[in-house]
């Protein structure tokens, strides 16, 4: 063989690699993380099977805000710490505590958010575009993302040790309820997409999910657009850190659209359904109780 062609070998190889390794870091790394993680990696839902008594038994306090006016993030924030408090505290007391128990010590917040967004804890600032809207950083995984009027917020304060014991499980029984929901919405193109968090209509997200949990008692949650006016800020994020990604709303997919109250339903519902409990509605004075004493006025 002619000595150059060894040569031109090595140069095609050498750009060839060349042109592999810029790619790789011109990635963003939350991108890069997201599209690398592998299904399994992600989890799979598996159902729940309870006896339709054992069901009534399984009783979860709901302390519903959604008709009340949207809650600052901090108060929220606040009212999710409180409950996380007295769960870990009953945990302090019972270390004996089996994957079979049901305490009722369980609990679920309901509410809309006034305009913010929010960073998971190793989220990537330069997401935002717009400081018109107040940022706060906490302590859930995921990117950024936004919240405010127009969106279903759900925060469930509960001991997976009384469900299944995984996150992962966990994650992918949030998505299931938000698919549930949906589909009593009459959107049944809903569906997950592969390797990433949510739920998409149309490679449009509709949900989005971030959470933590200590001693397996979660906190965080899901957040879900039910009318048009939920999408206007998304403008001022690259949602999730997923560029290239469009966010819409459930109003935009059914032939009538929902009222908000008409979605709680469904969402209510569905997570009795996936989750194999029984809501129970807090009163005012538990809501006092527990939050602070103006998220109610």
């Amino acid at each position: 063989r002619h000595p150059a062609y060894g040569m031109v070998i090595q140069l095609l190889l050498l750009h060839l690699f060349l042109e592999a390794f810029t790619h790789a870091f011109s990635t963003r790394p939350s991108t890069m993380h997201a599209n690398s993680l592998k299904a399994q990696q992600l989890g799979e839902f598996e159902s729940l099977n309870f006896s339709d008594g054992v069901k009534e038994d399984r009783t979860v306090k709901l302390f519903d805000l959604t008709t009340a006016k949207p809650v600052h993030f901090q108060d929220g924030w606040e009212f999710q710490k409180n409950l996380l408090s007295k769960q870990l505290e009953r945990l302090k007391k019972d270390e004996e505590n089996s994957c079979s128990q049901f305490d009722g010590f369980d609990s679920i917040i309901m509410l809309q958010h006034l305009p913010v967004y929010t960073l998971g804890t190793a989220s990537d600032s330069n997401f935002v575009l717009n400081d018109d809207v107040e940022v706060v950083r906490i302590d859930r995984g995921g990117e950024v993302t936004y919240h405010g009027p127009g969106q279903l917020v759900v925060y469930p304060i509960i001991d997976l040790r009384a469900y299944k014991q995984d996150i992962h499980w966990y994650m992918r029984a949030m998505e299931e309820s938000i698919l549930v929901a949906l589909q009593k919405a009459g959107i049944g193109n809903a569906m997950r997409e592969d390797d990433l968090t949510g739920i998409w209509v149309d490679r449009q997200k509709v949900a989005a999910l971030g959470i933590k949990a200590r001693r397996w008692v979660t906190q965080h949650g899901l957040a879900i657009n039910i009318t048009p006016d939920s999408l206007v800020n998304f403008k001022g994020i690259v949602p999730c850190g997923l560029e290239g990604r469009e966010v819409t709303c459930v109003n935009n997919h059914v032939s009538e659209a929902l009222l908000f109250s008409e979605f709680v339903k469904y969402m209510k519902e569905a997570l009795e359904e996936v989750f194999c409990i029984k809501l129970l509605e807090a009163s005012l004075d538990e809501i006092k109780t527990v939050g602070p004493s103006h998220l109610n006025q």
